[in-house]
């Protein structure tokens, strides 16, 4: 059974604050319950949430939207879930400014981005493990956090298990006022080792131990920083992993994100030892997102479709056509971008560029160093629309939560 642990904060005469800040005092920290071999039951009424969940995934998977290129939308869903998940963890960062990072090979000054762009690098690593062949190991898990951090100012803890007690909320200097205290260190490399063990079984449906698996971790919190985001990589590992998402994980974090209070009470809930409630809550939000994705898939169609018949109707094979596909997964390109991945040669890429910007569809920008380069502007009026509808409650009398802020409107 989950246990309290006792530990002792020392003193710090030179700790700011006041007296009781600087003062010795004892504090309780969690030690969750192993969970590789622990069974779990779910009331009729999660295990019928789960199964809901479980088909909403596997009809975007089985049954997608008519997309030109299977993997454009897999990357558009992709950066959706990082800058999602970065967003919970106060990570601000907008679509258009992620494209822009990718495309001018950011410069260090951008520290969002670059942490941006690592929670990219690190879901791309957690589809890549989820997609092959071996156990999930701790090293796979270090190797997450690993991706996450190395570039950002603080590399040294990339990959590294924590050696330090930490906490969740109450303030900096100690865990007396914190909402929540995690393990003590010297246990968190077995807890760790016990989750992979977890996600490796074949014997739950795949969403609810996606859900545990989620919730052990924060619980664990086994690193310095980072663990909210590579504990939502580790769902896209186990529903990669169990085969209900083959192609498309969808963004579950968008839909998380768009009501933070309810995720951390369902993280409370899942501590409590109310399992039942946060696997619950996280199947309702895996099928809003799986709805979401395949929404959002049709939409960009319909948007590609337009975009057809304002430059006359490209030919199939043509440049103007395969630009045309492809700007979904990037919206923003340089000339050279878009030779690598359209594979074409300058001058006809050139011609499909000034196509699509003669209809309106691409606008010249400037990046660092004053690089020229196009964005979709109607693809960031999209993805906006669809976090914003995400943050829309319900229930109309309910409160709105945050969500990004209304963009200038673009050609239509």
């Amino acid at each position: 059974m989950p246990r309290f642990v006792q530990r002792t904060w020392p003193a710090n005469p030179d700790a700011p604050g006041g007296r009781a800040d600087r003062r010795a005092f004892s504090y309780q920290a969690y030690v969750p319950d192993s969970i590789a071999q622990r069974r779990f039951s779910l009331s009729s009424t999660d295990a019928a949430a789960v199964s809901e969940a479980e088909r909403a995934v596997d009809a975007l998977n089985r049954d997608p939207p008519r997309m030109a290129a299977l993997e454009v939308l897999a990357r558009r869903l992709l950066r959706a879930e990082s800058v999602a998940s970065s967003r919970i963890e106060g990570l601000v960062l907008s679509h258009r400014r992620l494209a822009r990072a990718e495309v001018e090979a950011i410069e260090s000054r951008d520290e969002t981005a670059a942490s941006v762009l690592g929670n990219v690098a690190a879901m791309e690593r957690a589809v890549a493990l989820g997609s092959g062949a071996g156990a999930l190991e701790l090293d796979d898990v270090l190797a997450l956090h690993r991706e996450l951090l190395l570039a950002t100012t603080t590399p040294e803890i990339a990959g590294v298990l924590r050696t330090r007690q930490n906490w969740v909320g109450g303030n900096l200097l100690h865990p007396g006022r914190a909402e929540f205290v995690p393990p003590p260190p010297e246990l968190v490399r077995g807890l760790v080792a016990d989750l992979c063990a977890f996600a490796n079984r074949e014997d739950l449906p795949p969403a609810a131990q996606a859900a545990v698996a989620h919730a052990q971790f924060e619980t664990i919190h086994p690193f310095a920083d980072g663990n909210g985001r590579v504990g939502r990589a580790l769902v896209h590992v186990v529903l990669r992993r169990r085969g209900l998402a083959p192609h498309y994980v969808p963004p579950v974090s968008l839909v998380l994100a768009a009501d933070a209070r309810a995720y951390v009470e369902g993280l409370t809930a899942y501590r409590d030892e109310r399992i039942g409630d946060w696997v619950h809550l996280f199947a309702g939000a895996l099928a809003r997102a799986a709805a979401k994705a395949r929404e959002l898939a049709m939409r960009l169609t319909s948007l590609q479709d337009a975009w057809r018949k304002r430059t006359g109707g490209p030919r199939a094979h043509s440049s103007a056509e395969a630009l045309i596909v492809r700007l979904p997964a990037h919206p923003i390109v340089t000339v050279a971008s878009a030779q690598t991945i359209l594979g074409r040669s300058k001058q006809a890429v050139n011609e499909a560029v000034r196509a699509l910007a003669d209809a309106g569809i691409l606008r010249p920008v400037t990046l660092a160093r004053r690089n020229r380069a196009w964005e979709a502007p109607e693809l960031f009026d999209l993805i906006d629309d669809v976090e914003r509808e995400l943050a829309t409650p319900d229930d109309p009398g309910a409160a709105h939560r945050p969500a990004p802020s209304t963009p200038r409107r673009t050609r239509s």
